[in-house]
């Protein structure tokens, strides 16, 4: 909290014009100042928000302020927060001490000296903003320890595990070192080396005709031309190639070569180091998979996002904004869902979860069904599906008024994913005489894309809508965007159809 920021001031008394002198005496202060005509209202806006002093009347109808500080003190988040009382009547010293038992700093007794209740709060306000201040440097600094001592032990860690993953390596054969004596033409390999080409020390024979003939054909000549550079004063090499193991398995490997030359600068000796980096190959043409695999679904997506924004209708722009924004929005949480699975399904509990999420704080809405495993292309459909009907519901059915209730179940019968839908409790409902766009669109992602079945019914006291989904999907894609396309151009109605 910075010095020039304003703080709460809590102005507690069941008379308004008490309040309105009270608020003139302070204002200068520069502080928020927050009136409440009773004990209650105090309690509710002190339930929400930091307050640094509490203004407050003793004499108040219902809740006193001596009531009022006894509640407000068992709050912890309230047990120190200044009080101070104001009295319009000559208070005993009983009272004063019972005063302090509940938590008053300090009384004022009417009528109010402006001067010394504007002194009185500045000094608890400015000691309230300094706390504050203190604790926020102590956080910052409690952080910046945590911080650098995570740091400290981070990087312990990671030099431990540097060399645990060394010796891993060079025991696991994916790290190999040589040596290769360029006068005579003596070979030495470690351990890791045999590893890696996959031949037994014991009856290989180091030789360079034996080593070449371990090499990919394909890479030979390039290595051929690293040798001879040493020859012609290079010093280093590095390169990737391919090992053709006795077996027949081909490995890729990463390898670095420096020489060692005599005083005259002839190269005597070329030592290096061999490492198996197949699994990382491995992982770069999974990732270029991924990578199409990702583009193909963002090209899916973009097709589905240009036919809601192109077949979406409206009565004005504000609702054709709000209607494709809504659509998009529910593509997207289905799509955060599915990366978190890297697209390998959506559980439907959390997909229902996520659809509702915006009109389940009041508690109208209960869900109930066994945790069931969705495809991707199934997830998307099915979540249109969903926030088709609860936005349906939260503009004309049971979610558009406080005593509206809404069950959503499911269950898993015969390889088919049956999710009903219930609205009771809302407006009464008719059926209405014409499909809207939603309703079709429902019918025809379900019916076409993944070959099930949307039957609504279309009861006075509420709509139930029952879903008949195959837990595999039967049509592609392109055929539900189609078949989305020739129902969105038949006529709309503009009374309730989903």
């Amino acid at each position: 909290m910075m010095d020039h920021e304003k703080v709460n001031i809590l102005l507690v008394d069941d008379q308004p014009a008490k309040l309105l002198a009270y608020e003139v005496i302070l204002k200068e202060l520069g502080e928020t100042l927050v009136a409440a005509s009773s004990g209650r209202e105090a309690l509710e806006f002190l339930l929400k928000n930091e307050v640094a002093v509490i203004l407050v009347d003793v004499c108040m109808p219902e809740l006193d302020g001596f009531e009022l500080a006894a509640m407000i003190r068992e709050h912890p988040r309230f047990q120190k927060t200044a009080m101070i009382f104001i009295s319009a009547i000559q208070v005993s010293d009983i009272d004063r001490l019972r005063g302090y038992e509940m938590g008053a700093v300090d009384y004022v007794p009417v009528p109010v000296v402006p001067e010394v209740l504007r002194a009185k709060i500045r000094v608890f306000a400015e000691l309230y903003r300094k706390t504050r201040q203190l604790e926020r440097l102590n956080a910052e600094l409690e952080d910046r320890v945590r911080a650098r001592t995570a740091e400290l032990e981070q990087s312990t860690t990671r030099l431990v595990e540097s060399e645990a993953r060394r010796s891993m390596a060079i025991a696991a054969g994916k790290m190999g070192s040589w040596d290769w004596d360029w006068v005579n033409g003596d070979w030495m390999w470690d351990e890791g080396q045999y590893k890696i080409f996959g031949v037994d020390p014991k009856s290989f024979a180091l030789t360079s005709d034996n080593i070449q003939q371990l090499f990919h054909p394909d890479d030979v000549e390039e290595l051929r031309q690293a040798w001879a550079g040493f020859g012609k004063g290079q010093t280093s090499y590095e390169a990737e190639f391919r090992v053709m193991r006795p077996d027949g398995e081909v490995r890729w490997c990463v390898g670095t070569a420096a020489a060692t030359s005599d005083r005259n600068g002839r190269v005597v000796r070329v030592s290096g180091v061999t490492v198996d980096i197949t699994d990382r190959k491995k992982a770069e043409e999974r990732q270029s998979l991924l990578t199409r695999e990702v583009d193909h679904r963002a090209k899916n997506a973009l097709a589905l996002a240009q036919s809601i924004v192109r077949l979406t209708r409206a009565q004005n722009v504000t609702a054709y904004v709000r209607a494709v924004e809504g659509r998009i929005t529910a593509l997207a949480r289905v799509h955060t869902v599915l990366s978190l699975s890297s697209w390998q399904g959506a559980e439907i509990r959390r997909l229902v979860t996520e659809e509702i999420a915006p009109y389940s704080e009041a508690g109208q809405i209960q869900i109930d069904g066994a945790e069931v495993q969705l495809q991707p292309a199934t997830a998307q459909t099915l979540a249109l599906a969903l926030h088709e009907l609860v936005t349906n519901s939260a503009k004309y059915g049971s979610l558009s008024v406080l005593p509206g209730r809404l069950a959503i179940t499911w269950e898993v019968q015969d390889e088919m994913l049956i999710l009903a839908w219930v609205e009771s409790g809302g407006p009464p409902v008719t059926k209405p005489k014409q499909k809207g766009f939603g309703t079709r669109s429902v019918i025809a992602s379900i019916e076409t894309q993944l070959g099930g079945r949307a039957d609504f019914d279309w009861r006075v006291e509420g709509l139930i809508c029952r879903l008949t989904v195959p837990l595999k999907a039967l049509v592609g894609e392109a055929a539900a965007y189609r078949d989305l396309s020739a129902a969105a151009h038949k006529p709309l109605v503009s009374s309730r159809a989903v």
